[in-house]
């Protein structure tokens, strides 16, 4: 049997092409060492009126051990990294920041609540919060801004992926997060 040189590279052109185009429509699996695309708040809004998604908001402050604990485990987790940048605009808001934010025709400022200390808090992070504010916290808003979601505390990424997928896949609009929860198929094997 003869060995059509040009006829077998032809042959393995076109199997490339269509092995690197089918490529392209596979979902997004978890890579390690990739990173959730954290935006502002002001960038998550102005992504969310072009292209709508529901934001996912870390409140955090600095000097908040746990809100350390969760952006090296459950932030960095490669998992939880590929299901928020497929299906969130991610927001990391300090809930101590100085500057201003604009939201929904209001301004949302820092409040000095000591003056002797010059600490304070934001008014965007306690108004998320119903005013109690915790650290880390997880708020999830839908795609017009209304908040569907309120989580505070650490979670470890088991608990905050199904956490994810309830309101990612809006099981939050026709079951409640106990059945869902009873129900839910982790990808850690929990």
């Amino acid at each position: 049997m003869k060995v059509y040189p040009l006829a077998a590279f032809a042959i393995l052109l076109v199997a490339l092409t269509a092995f690197t185009t089918l490529r392209g429509t596979e979902p997004t699996l978890p890579q390690e060492g990739a990173k959730i695309n954290w935006l502002t708040f002001d960038d998550a809004v102005k992504k969310n009126t072009k292209n709508p998604k529901k934001m996912l908001i870390d409140v955090y402050t600095d000097w908040c051990g746990w809100c350390k604990v969760m952006d090296k485990e459950t932030f960095s987790d490669p998992t939880i990294v590929a299901y928020v940048n497929a299906n969130y605009y991610a927001v990391k808001l300090n809930a101590e920041q100085r500057e201003k934010i604009l939201f929904q025709g209001k301004e949302f400022n820092f409040i000095v609540s000591n003056p002797n200390t010059n600490k304070g808090y934001h008014e965007l992070a306690a108004n998320l919060l119903d005013g109690k504010l915790s650290y880390p916290s997880t708020v999830v808003l839908d795609e017009k801004f209304n908040r569907i979601g309120l989580v505070p505390g650490f979670l470890k990424p088991p608990v905050f992926d199904q956490m994810l997928k309830y309101y990612g896949g809006n099981h939050h609009t026709k079951t409640p997060y106990e059945e869902f929860s009873k129900n839910y198929k982790s990808p850690y094997g929990q």
